[in-house]
């Protein structure tokens, strides 16, 4: 399985600080032992998860789909207008 990851999701994990970076590849770990981990979304954001977690005291969410075999990581960021910035970065792409 390959794991590939959006412009959006690449820009944020490098901001992101060395242990706020292993909470983030601990979940990904989650998500390839049990793609259904994630809350699947309806209407324009139909065949997309998301997962929520917490680093430090901020939750965030990632929002991933399976293409094929491989994962495809979308998006990733605080709860705060999540869905309406995930909604229109689909429809960009």
């Amino acid at each position: 399985m390959k794991i590939l990851q959006s412009g959006s999701v690449k820009k944020k994990v490098r901001r992101f600080r060395k242990q706020e970076k292993k909470i983030l590849d601990t979940q990904i770990r989650k998500i390839v032992k049990d793609p259904a981990i994630g809350q699947e979304k309806k209407g324009d954001l139909r065949g997309v998860l998301v997962l929520k977690f917490k680093i430090h005291v901020t939750q965030y969410l990632l929002s991933y789909r399976f293409i094929g075999d491989n994962l495809d990581l979308i998006m990733i960021g605080p709860h705060e207008n999540y869905y309406r910035d995930l909604s229109s970065y689909l429809k960009k792409r």
